[in-house]
């Protein structure tokens, strides 16, 4: 059997991305549902139509080689979906659940990146220039989502840390008696 070269490892690539921005479809709207800030549900739903975008391009891209963008599972970004669906699962709240999500996609949009990234430096020295403008170009979208998902980022945490210290605060209030000592069983050994 020959081994494959640098061409069919480009194919492989394309449909790895290829399947995991088509199972990102298929997430994004749980996550958007999921969001406690309309920013963030906003968000995702801007980069659901956006995906749906990069899933045309590498369409496009395996219509010129006259190949089938089917075939290949991304075991990557399943794993990455699991992860944001226990997410969502879990006992968050508010801002705090908004921080999940947000740490869950960027993991996502860091995956993706590195897949485009390759998938570009392949199509640059297979001199496929066509391809390299539609990869560049879906490459900055994620790179740009990355950007605003740090940004609210940043509100979330704040928020969810505001949420957290009043919950600490609550949590200390409640062990204490009316003579504000500890109603908490002592820990002392005898």
């Amino acid at each position: 059997m020959a081994a494959k070269g640098l061409r069919e490892l480009y194919i492989d690539e394309l449909k790895d991305l290829y399947n995991a921005e088509n199972q990102l479809v298929k997430a994004l709207p749980k996550m958007a549902k999921g969001a406690d800030s309309e920013e963030l549900r906003h968000g995702f739903e801007e980069h659901l139509e956006q995906t749906k975008g990069h899933v045309q391009r590498l369409e496009e891209i395996f219509e010129a080689l006259g190949e089938s963008p089917k075939g290949k599972k991304c075991k990557g970004m399943q794993g990455l979906i699991e992860e944001g669906s226990e997410v969502l699962k879990e006992d968050y709240k508010g801002r705090v659940l908004d921080a999940a999500l947000i740490g869950a996609a960027q993991r996502v949009e860091h995956y993706e990146i590195a897949g485009y990234g390759t998938a570009r430096a392949m199509a640059e020295v297979l001199g496929e220039s066509k391809h390299v403008t539609l990869l560049t170009d879906t490459l900055e979208e994620e790179k740009e989502t990355d950007e605003k998902l740090t940004e609210l980022a940043q509100k979330a945490n704040t928020g969810g840390n505001a949420v957290g210290d009043n919950a600490n605060a609550r949590e200390l209030v409640d062990t204490k008696g009316a003579s504000g000592r500890d109603k908490r069983p002592s820990k002392r050994v005898a």
